[in-house]
C-alpha cells in the first residue's frame, strides 16, 4: 500500500553554482526535474521571492521551456509579506506570468497569510484586507489566469477557521505539518490540518522533515524509532506520517541534489502509511525529542499561565524546538510567537511590550527564564 500523499517538489532550495543563490546548475537542476517527471509526480512549488526573486525564472528554464504544460502542475505564491499597497499587486501578479512563461498558473498560493497580515496588530485588519488581495486573485480565477486558489499558512488553527469562512473560495491550504508541529501548541498543525478538512478544502504539507530537523534527532528520541524498526532511516518515520493523511495534494520537499530527488521518491513509491499503533507511539519520540532541549518536556508547572497574551508553555516549547533545529534560527517555531501576541493581546511583538511577571502556582518568579526565551524568538523571527 503506497504512501496517501503524493511527492510535489519544491523550488527554494535548488543547486548552485560558487554559493550564488540566482545561479543555478541546470545541468544538474534539469535532471533533477526529468527523473521528477518520469517518476510519475507533477507539482512543482515555486515563489515569487525564493532564490533572491529568481525561482520563478528558474522554474520556466528547467520546466515550462522542456516539457509539455500538460504534463505539470506550477504553483507559485504572491508575496503578502512584502505587500505596502494596493497598487503593486497587479504588477506583481502580471510579473510572475513572464517569470513562469505560462499563461495560467495551476495552483496561486497567497503567501504566509497570518494574524499581522490578515488583521493586522490592532485586530482592524492588515494589508491582505485593506489592499483587496482575495478580491484580486477571485479576479485572477475568473479570467483563467489561475486554475486553483490557495494560501500558505502560518498562524492559529482559531484564525484557519475564520479566514475559510470568510473565504469559501480558497481551494487548498499550505501548511507546515509533521509528527512534531502536530503537537505543537503554537504550530497547532493537526489543529490546522483538522480545520482544512472540516471546511472541506484540500491540503498541501510543508516541511514533512520539518527542514531536516526530523532526519537527525536526539538519541533517545532516535533509539525509540529504532526499536520500533531498526531497518527504516530516521527520516523515514516523518515521511511516512506525512504521507498518511487523506486530502492532501502533496507533501512538498526542498531539494537540491539529484540524489535527494531519488531519495524522496523512493520513500514516497516504497513505504507504507502508518499504523494508528505507529502514530500513537510517535507520541513518546515526540516527548523524548523534546526533552533533549534546554527547557525539556515537562512544563506542567507553567500550564495556563500567560505572558503578553500568549501562552508560556508555548512561549518554552517554541524556544526549546528551536535550539534543537539544525539551523535554531530558521524554524517555524520562532515565527509563531508573534502572531500569538498580536491575536490574544493587540501588542506588537517587535516593539515595547508591558512588564509582566510570571508567577508558578508554589511562588516561584519564573519571569526571567520566560522573557529570555520570548527575548530570543523575537530576536529571530522574521
Amino acid at each position: 500500500m503506497a504512501l496517501k500523499s503524493k511527492l510535489g517538489f519544491g523550488m527554494m532550495r535548488l543547486p548552485v553554482k560558487n554559493g550564488d543563490p540566482t545561479d543555478f546548475d541546470y545541468e544538474q537542476l534539469n535532471k533533477m526535474v526529468d527523473t521528477f517527471l518520469e517518476a510519475g509526480f507533477t507539482y512543482f512549488d515555486t515563489s515569487y521571492v525564493y532564490h533572491n526573486g529568481k525561482s520563478e525564472e528558474a522554474t520556466r528554464k528547467a520546466v515550462v521551456e522542456r516539457h509539455p504544460r500538460d504534463s505539470f502542475t506550477v504553483a507559485t505564491k504572491f508575496p503578502t509579506f512584502i505587500l505596502k499597497e494596493e497598487s503593486q499587486i497587479e504588477p506583481i501578479f502580471s510579473s510572475q506570468l513572464v517569470n513562469l512563461g505560462v499563461e495560467y498558473i495551476d495552483y496561486y498560493l497567497l503567501h504566509n497569510i497570518q494574524t499581522v497580515y490578515y488583521d493586522g496588530v490592532d485586530g482592524k485588519g492588515g494589508i491582505v484586507k485593506t489592499a483587496h488581495l482575495f478580491e484580486h486573485a477571485q479576479q485572477w480565477k475568473a479570467e483563467g489566469k489561475i486554475r486553483h486558489l490557495g494560501f500558505s499558512f502560518h498562524s492559529s488553527a482559531k484564525l484557519l477557521d475564520r479566514v475559510l469562512t470568510e473565504h469559501p473560495e480558497v481551494e487548498f491550504v499550505q501548511i507546515p505539518f509533521n509528527y512534531i508541529d502536530a503537537e505543537s501548541e503554537l504550530v497547532q498543525a493537526m489543529e490546522a490540518y483538522q480545520v482544512i478538512r472540516r471546511h472541506g478544502k484540500l491540503a498541501v504539507f510543508m516541511e514533512p522533515v520539518k527542514g531536516c530537523g526530523l532526519a537527525k534527532m536526539p538519541e533517545a528520541a532516535e533509539k525509540k524509532l529504532r526499536e520500533m524498526d531498526s531497518s527504516a532511516s530516521i527520516a523515514s518515520w516523518a515521511i511516512r506520517y506525512a504521507g498518511s493523511f487523506d486530502g492532501v495534494i502533496c507533501n512538498l520537499s526542498g531539494m537540491s541534489t539529484l540524489e535527494q530527488v531519488l531519495d524522496n521518491i523512493r520513500s514516497v513509491q516504497q513505504l507504507d502509511p502508518l499504523t494508528e499503533e505507529e502514530k500513537a507511539r510517535l507520541h513518546e519520540v515526540v516527548r523524548l525529542y523534546k526533552d533533549a532541549g534546554p527547557i525539556g518536556a515537562d512544563l506542567e508547572q507553567y500550564r495556563g499561565l500567560k505572558l503578553h497574551g500568549a501562552p508560556v508553555t508555548g512561549i518554552l516549547e517554541a524556544y526549546n524546538m528551536c535550539q534543537l533545529q539544525p539551523d535554531p534560527g530558521f524554524s517555524d517555531d520562532n515565527n509563531y510567537l508573534k502572531n500569538t501576541v498580536a491575536e490574544e493581546a493587540h501588542l506588537d511583538f517587535f516593539g515595547p511590550l508591558p512588564e509582566e511577571r510570571v508567577i508558578l502556582p508554589d511562588g516561584t518568579d519564573a519571569t526571567d527564564t520566560v522573557r529570555r526565551a520570548e527575548a530570543w524568538l523575537i530576536e529571530h523571527s522574521f
